[in-house]
């Protein structure tokens, strides 16, 4: 069976780019009928915190992304961590190192100056430790290959290898027996049973030495594949200002979570020209295969029309419930008694002007509103003069309208209109800042029937009485 996961840092948010990786790592282990599991890499006591654990799991759960069995903490499992590498030690697969923070330091100058990657000179590989200083808590250090080469078979790069020589011995237990998070992070994933690993290729120099350490353990090696790390639209590294945040501000911004796992799936994967994908649909189709070998580039504007996508197609009722929570906050709980009734016939027209659910939020007061409603400058200066006239001539007229629908109503309108020789404009635009308080909104007889009768002859009424 396979089995994936998704290894996080509790030291801030669940990023944009961590969020990708554990979308990838769930459509593969669902696509294969395998198990997604969840690590919290929390060995980094003084970064890692419970805020930031928490803001994991809920981006998480947000989008969708729910793990097998219960989250692993790193840090619980640090005993295990260094029985692994006293079992090497023992083996003579590793050993103490007594080197001082001095001494280390001088032998990175030293590699440096002369163009080696290897910083640690073995001095302590071979050396009998009845030769060890003073005073010293030695580290536990791999005895890495000399010569040769690592390779890896890697499902997203192709064949990747670097010649052993450039690899030094890694620090697998440190001088307080804590472990590092090399040897964490093998010795999880064996526990664990992950059959595959795939994480981004910043992680790629690391996989090599994870390698050598699977080796001496005389453990099998998990299938690794690494992503290109995602880029800005500029096409420089991604950052906070290309937009790049934890997911919870995405959240906060009106994404939906549907769009958000649409969007990243077609970060770096590609099924044909397909750009709408429904969750059934990409765990019927992701495969490895399909992620490419190029940084793909994040794009706000994009994420944003896909989301209006999602928003036009989503369910009424589903639109009304997220709106709902967020009008209450705006208005300070003073909505009207029919805001909801009222939300749910006027959504068609809403949810296809609005990008975010922030925008629908904002469009739909005019549906929430308790009369008297707020006027902006704009509509007020609208309601002055003529604007007034317009409406003092179309109320009465609006209590004979049957039934009560746009087509009726514009109807009446127009007769209006023709009346008093003006254009259809010259009165729907008074009509909608006197029933929306604004100079812009849906279409302004789909406001009056989606208001309903009374509330748009009440509206007018306080527009011509000055109560606004």
């Amino acid at each position: 069976m396979i089995v994936t996961r998704f290894a996080p840092s509790p030291t801030g948010f669940l990023h944009i780019g961590g969020a990708r990786t554990a979308l990838f790592n769930w459509l593969f282990a669902k696509h294969h009928g395998g198990e997604f599991r969840l690590r919290i890499e929390d060995t980094d006591r003084k970064r890692s915190t419970q805020e930031a654990v928490d803001a994991i799991f809920a981006g998480m759960k947000w989008l969708g992304l729910n793990w097998d069995g219960d989250a692993v903490s790193q840090f619980e499992r640090r005993d295990r961590h260094a029985e692994a590498a006293r079992q090497l030690l023992d083996a003579g697969l590793a050993y103490h190192c007594y080197c001082t923070p001095e001494e280390l330091t001088e032998m990175r100058e030293k590699a440096r100056a002369e163009g080696s990657a290897r910083l640690y000179d073995g001095r302590w590989r071979d050396r009998d430790p009845a030769d060890a200083p003073a005073g010293i808590a030695p580290v536990i250090r791999l005895k890495a290959p000399l010569t040769g080469e690592t390779v890896i078979d890697d499902k997203i790069q192709g064949e990747v290898k670097v010649s052993n020589e450039q690899l030094d011995d890694m620090i697998l237990l440190r001088a307080d027996g804590t472990p590092t998070y090399m040897l964490a992070v093998v010795v999880d994933d064996h526990d664990m049973e992950i059959t595959h690993v795939v994480r981004g290729d910043d992680h790629l120099t690391n996989t090599f030495r994870q390698a050598q350490l699977y080796q001496a353990l005389g453990w099998d090696l998990p299938v690794f594949g690494h992503m290109p790390l995602l880029h800005g639209s500029d096409g420089a590294k991604l950052s906070k200002r290309h937009g790049a945040l934890g997911v919870e501000a995405y959240r906060d911004m009106g994404i939906l979570p549907e769009a958000m796992n649409n969007y990243l799936l077609r970060l770096g994967w590609s099924h044909g020209d397909d750009e709408i994908i429904s969750r059934d649909q990409a765990i019927e189709w992701f495969d490895l295969d399909g992620v490419g070998k190029s940084a793909a580039r994040f794009d706000m504007a994009k994420l944003e029309s896909l989301n209006a996508h999602y928003i036009r197609h989503a369910d009424n009722s589903h639109l009304v419930s997220l709106v709902l929570p967020d009008l209450k906050n705006a208005l300070d709980g003073s909505l009207s008694d029919d805001t909801e009734t009222r939300l749910l016939r006027g959504m068609p027209g809403l949810k296809d002007r609005a990008k975010t659910i922030l925008e629908l939020v904002e469009n739909a007061k005019i549906y929430a509103y308790a009369r008297p409603i707020p006027i902006n400058d704009k509509a007020a200066k609208i309601l002055d003069g003529e604007g007034r006239r317009m409406i003092e001539h179309t109320r009465p007229r609006l209590g004979d309208v049957t039934p009560w629908t746009q087509q009726e109503i514009e109807q009446m309108v127009r007769v209006v209109a023709e009346e008093l020789g003006a254009k259809l404009g010259n009165i729907a635009q008074p009509l909608r800042a006197a029933l929306t308080g604004s100079n812009v909104s849906p279409g302004i007889f789909e406001v009056m029937e989606v208001l309903g009768r009374d509330e748009t002859l009440g509206r007018l009424e306080d527009a011509l009485s000055g109560d606004v």
